[in-house]
């Protein structure tokens, strides 16, 4: 009996603790030669920071990242649209968190491997498809070899070598025209320290957060996104989380965004290095498991960055699977159950973020009816409109605070797989 785990990133050590948490084998093989820290800053949901503290890494979160507490929309002219609480100031049981993505990812690994040991994971190898056997499914890797397990879980990102031999008819990624540049830059948080902005509009849009607490000079790590809408017939360069960018083919669109509380061009030049890619996600798909081969995180549902929803959803797919696990056994029953229940919540996400109704959508609503320039926001949307789309997307998301402060543990403490 062992699980197979494609990937290790979040979704797949996240999985990894949970097995180990509960006794399930497993091993991960991971196509990077090294884990090194990737990415920039994302946010961590209170239903995800849950399940991590029910993972006893309460502590580390605390090192590595801060407690975000408000969330702001602001036109292109800075003038405040909506701010609302966030985390444990919002009324949740647990507090949303601004990390560096790579900072959580070797968390991850370290405390990994610290339980489970160095040998649960190995490297430089990279999954490229699967085959159904009697005993459960084999692992195919890059280099020819097979590696035989019970069930085998995809977490090998948007470019899933599995969903792609699932569905092989399905393409690339799709690209809706924007384009993200994103980075991180020294320099004195807004509002407290601890909030997260979103600027402007569709076409032409800024969200910065702080991820780490500000030194002895009031300094922190901010991280940002440049956004910006291009026509989406046209050509552009394949998404790389690693490709430099160069900031003179936006900086000059921000370049006015000075306001009191954020000078934005001043966020952008104070970058040391800023990277590149395209907004694209997938169609949802009808179906992620097949026998005893199933997707999980980007893999089974990528989606816009738009919501906070990707990195919470992987951790949210890694416990729910722990859970199915230990109602259903290290069986094919499992992961159905799994996908019955995650499947229409996750495609329920996608969706709302494709058709522009994220929480964001306010922006753009604002930019329609008055061009961003008004003196009190109640003239362009009652606050009451206002505060009832924000509550809408947190129970799109599963993550309304009523809900998610009464909802039973996803894995009881102490549960052990038996039998």
């Amino acid at each position: 009996m062992s699980v197979l785990i494609a990937g290790g990133g979040i979704a797949g050590l996240s999985l990894g603790l949970t097995l180990h948490q509960i006794g399930v084998p497993f091993h991960i093989y991971e196509s990077a030669a090294q884990l090194r820290p990737m990415g920039v800053g994302i946010n961590l949901q209170p239903n995800a920071v849950r399940e991590l503290f029910d993972l006893g890494l309460e502590a580390e979160l605390e090192r590595i990242g801060i407690r975000t507490r408000q969330l702001g929309f602001y036109s292109k002219f800075g003038k405040t649209i909506w701010e609302e609480p966030r985390g444990l100031e919002a009324g949740y049981a647990w507090p949303q968190y601004s990390v560096h993505r790579g900072a959580l990812q070797m968390m991850l690994y370290h405390a990994l491997v610290a339980r489970a040991g160095a040998d649960c994971i190995t490297t430089d190898a990279r999954a490229v498809g699967f085959d159904q056997t009697a005993s459960g499914a084999d692992l195919i890797l890059a280099d020819g070899s097979r590696k035989s397990g019970t069930l085998v879980l995809a977490a090998d990102g948007i470019h899933s070598a599995l969903r792609q031999q699932m569905y092989p008819d399905e393409g690339a990624p799709i690209w809706n025209g924007r384009i993200l540049w994103r980075a991180t830059t020294k320099g004195a948080p807004w509002k407290g320290g601890a909030s997260m902005a979103m600027i402007g509009h569709d076409s032409l849009r800024m969200v910065a957060y702080p991820i780490s607490r500000p030194d002895a000079e009031g300094l922190a790590t901010l991280n940002w996104i440049a956004e910006k809408s291009f026509d989406p017939t046209s050509p552009w360069k394949k998404e790389d989380w690693n490709r430099a960018a160069d900031i003179n083919d936006f900086i000059g669109d921000f370049e006015d965004w000075k306001f009191d509380w954020i000078d934005v061009p001043g966020l952008i030049h104070g970058a040391e290095v800023v990277y590149e890619y395209p907004m694209v996600d997938r169609d949802p798909l009808p179906q992620w498991g097949f026998g005893a081969v199933t997707l999980m995180g980007d893999a089974a549902h990528p989606t816009y960055p738009v919501g906070s929803n990707g990195a919470s959803q992987a951790i949210l797919d890694a416990r729910v699977i722990g859970a199915s696990m230990l109602s259903h056994g290290v069986t094919p029953k499992a992961l159905a159950a799994y996908e019955t229940e995650v499947r229409p919540l996750a495609t329920g996400i996608g969706q709302t973020n494709r058709a522009g109704k994220g929480p964001d959508a306010v922006l753009q609503q604002v930019e329609d009816l008055c061009g961003g320039e008004f003196t009190s926001i109640d003239d362009v949307i009652p606050s009451g409109d206002l505060a009832a789309h924000a509550a809408r997307y947190k129970s799109i998301s599963g993550f309304s605070i009523e809900d998610l402060n009464a909802r039973p543990e996803t894995i009881k403490a102490g549960a052990r797989l038996t039998g």
